[in-house]
């Protein structure tokens, strides 16, 4: 079998929200370089960016917890949560400008759904209640609201307080501007248009190999899945390895020095769904809770509104398990074909820190359905087990990697790779993801294309309008920005 090879600007690699942010950057930044999509699969959005294997969380740190952990003395500090909100600006100022420009041509993409945290107890109000304290003084979140009266809580999501017995204290904080995203549709969208653009969307196609050419470009070799007779070499100048959890493994092919020493720990997910409209129709918003002692943040117990295919339903979970697959649909040797020597220390060492963690995946694997309707009941107290499905969700692959003081570490959130000379990318990592694409992009850009950023500057601010500013320092900026991006995505609240 012999590929012919072909010669291109750019190969991503991946059809999911990262892929396609990235692309729509650089179609409007270049719009003559020549860029082909490849995707594993028959279409775009199937793995970590499709609406049911996701929260579709528009996270902005309006109601994750583990964002704003209390201090040894009680304290709480506003400073990552704002680190994570000012990102999502970033992201609702890019879709808005891409409605704008006919490039998304529906916002049913993302729905206004209030951002709730909620938590029983009396210490765990405590707590609340100075997360509240500390962000209520920040402009992005001074339209959070606090109560414990349960007759308050009741008004902002009545399942959660129907039919709960006993006086154990509640606490919990609303925020109006939260809202609920199908990254699929979003992705779908911005794919439909850069192959208007003449972007090439190449399906069916598994990347296999990446070899570095003497002259600096790769050379990006991938057979057909569904006929392993055909076969493509491409030659690109730029590669971007978006594929969600398999990029691991492509960023060990390329072998690149920065590549070195990072691992992955599959994480996979299940979640409770309830589609029937009665129900659904009586909750308007995303509650979120506090994770058990030793659960990774993605698996923070939450009680969501979805809206996906225009229909309402509510989504309870994630209750977290274990496989070796990186990718939902993908093999059960990836663990450990990812193995090498280089990670093999890093992700010991990181494992012996996290028994934790291990523990509590173990116990999420023996539940049944009986102990997943307790967690839930616990949010929602008169739900109906009839009414709820269990779904699989899609896997998240944790960042393993170096540290200089603890050998190895897990880390949660999302890291860009990326080669020194700026040619090969890589996007490791998880949770907030597919929320914070576009300042994920606009960071890589900067890693990859340095000496072009000046001059992309000017129809980067059209993109972003904030682009470089923190809103939050800014409130003028921020009211006008805010209030412009949700009048053109749809989500006044």
């Amino acid at each position: 079998m012999v590929a012919r090879t072909e010669r291109t600007d750019v190969v991503l690699v991946g059809g999911g929200v990262m892929s396609a942010t990235l692309g729509v950057f650089l179609k409007e930044l270049e719009p003559s370089w020549n860029i082909i999509l490849l995707e594993r699969l028959d279409k775009v959005a199937q793995e970590s960016s499709n609406p049911w294997n996701n929260a579709g969380t528009g996270h902005s740190a309006l109601c994750e917890l583990n964002y704003a952990p209390a201090g040894p003395d009680g304290t709480v500090s506003a400073a990552k949560a704002l680190n994570i909100n000012e990102q999502f600006q970033v992201s609702r100022q890019f879709w808005a400008s891409l409605v704008e420009k006919n490039i998304l041509t529906d916002t049913s993409f993302i729905n206004p759904v209030p951002h709730m945290s909620l938590v029983f107890g009396e210490e765990h109000a405590k707590y609340l209640a100075a997360r509240y304290d500390s962000f209520r003084k920040e402009k992005l979140f001074e339209r959070m609201q606090f109560s414990t009266d349960r007759d308050k809580i009741a008004e902002w999501a009545p399942l959660t307080v129907k039919g709960r017995k006993g006086n154990e204290p509640m606490a919990a904080t609303w925020s109006p501007e939260g809202t609920d995203v199908n990254f699929g549709f979003l992705t779908e969208q911005m794919v439909a248009y850069l192959q208007t653009k003449g972007v090439e969307v190449r399906y069916g196609y598994q990347v296999t190999n990446l070899n570095r050419e003497s002259n600096g470009s790769w050379q990006v070799e991938a057979t057909n899945r569904l006929n392993k007779n055909e076969a493509l070499s491409i030659n690109a100048k730029f590669v971007f390895l978006g594929a969600g959890g398999g990029a691991l493994h492509l960023l060990q092919k390329s072998g690149i020095e920065e590549g070195k020493g990072y691992g992955g720990f599959p994480v996979s997910g299940l979640f409770l769904c309830n589609t029937h409209e009665a129900t659904a129709n009586q909750h308007n918003a995303k509650v979120y809770g506090q994770a058990s002692v030793g659960a990774p943040p993605m698996s923070v117990p939450h009680l969501d509104t979805r809206y996906v295919d225009g229909k309402r339903a509510l989504l309870f979970g994630p209750y977290a398990g274990f496989k070796t697959n990186f990718l939902k649909q993908g093999s059960v040797l990836d663990l450990p074909k990812s193995l090498r020597l280089h990670n093999l220390y890093p992700m010991t060492r990181a494992g012996l820190d996290n028994f934790s963690l291990v523990k509590y995946l173990l116990t999420e694997l023996l539940q049944n359905k009986n102990a997943r309707l307790e967690t839930l009941h616990q949010y929602y107290p008169e739900a109906d087990g009839g009414e709820w499905e269990l779904i699989e969700a899609g896997q998240r692959v944790q960042i393993m990697k170096k540290d200089p003081k603890k050998g190895g570490i897990l880390q949660f959130g999302t890291e860009v790779v990326s080669a020194a000379d700026g040619s090969i990318a890589a996007l490791l990592g998880a949770s907030p993801g597919a929320s914070t694409a576009a300042p994920i992009m606009l960071n890589l850009l900067k890693q990859c294309f340095p000496a072009k950023m000046a001059g992309w500057e000017p129809r980067l601010k059209e993109l972003v309008p904030g682009y470089g500013v923190k809103l939050n320092d800014n409130p003028d900026l921020a009211d006008e920005l805010m209030a412009h991006t949700a009048k053109v995505l749809g989500i006044h609240n």
